[in-house]
């Protein structure tokens, strides 16, 4: 389930559109989350560098954002909602702001200047949240591009320690390019056996080929 969805400038960490959960009694444990997302956007907003797409856990929940065009969009989800339907919301968000609010996003100066798009929000959060629509999706989107790279990290360790959000993405780099030399290896280790298995059957055939013809001579 999507609880919390944060729309801000990358520069200077404006707020431009927000919608959260209607439920009260959710929206106020939810506070806190506010605060921490508030806080992320800061650290994006001063890291030069920081990854386009990232995960970090928090309590029982996790964030996952999406930074496109100068604008980072950003979701607060219970852990147990699929990441590649979570990553397909933030696109699906993403193209429908920049198609209506991209030329604006420089011009504005007020905080929730797009407040209006809480409505599409709104909208595509609950088509994502119908059991059917999930199902269709999933099927759809069986591979989001850069998904399967993006680090899960706990928010308090990037928040408290102060580290920066780009040495996360160098972290996930390293462990794509750490999976894709396990595979490679895996793939020349099973060519190496089946060429052994098959020299051996070789050996096999061409010893029992000459215990023939001296047999039979």
């Amino acid at each position: 389930m999507v609880l919390m969805t944060t729309i801000a400038r990358v520069a200077d960490a404006l707020p431009l559109a927000a919608s959260m959960q209607e439920d009260e009694t959710a929206g106020r444990s939810l506070m806190d989350y506010q605060t921490q997302s508030k806080q992320l956007f800061k650290k994006i907003m001063s890291d030069p560098q920081p990854p386009a797409r990232c995960s970090l856990e928090t309590g029982p929940f996790i964030f996952h954002y999406l930074i496109e065009r100068g604008v980072c969009f950003l979701i607060l989800c219970e852990k147990t909602f699929s990441k590649r339907l979570a990553f397909s919301y933030l696109e699906d968000l993403q193209t429908e702001f920049n198609s209506h609010y991209g030329k604006r996003v420089e011009t504005v100066s007020r905080p929730y200047s797009f407040i209006e798009f809480d409505t599409y929000i709104q909208k595509a959060r609950k088509s994502y949240m119908d059991s059917r629509a999930r199902k269709n999706l999933s099927s759809i989107n069986t591979e989001l591009q850069d998904v399967h790279r993006i680090m899960v990290q706990n928010i308090d360790d990037v928040l408290g320690r102060g580290e920066k959000l780009s040495e996360l993405d160098s972290k996930a780099s390293d462990l794509s390019d750490m999976s894709k030399t396990y595979r490679k290896d895996a793939h020349n280790l099973n060519l190496r056996s089946s060429y052994a298995k098959i020299g051996a059957v070789l050996i096999i055939v061409i010893v029992f080929l000459l215990f023939l013809r001296y047999w039979w001579w």
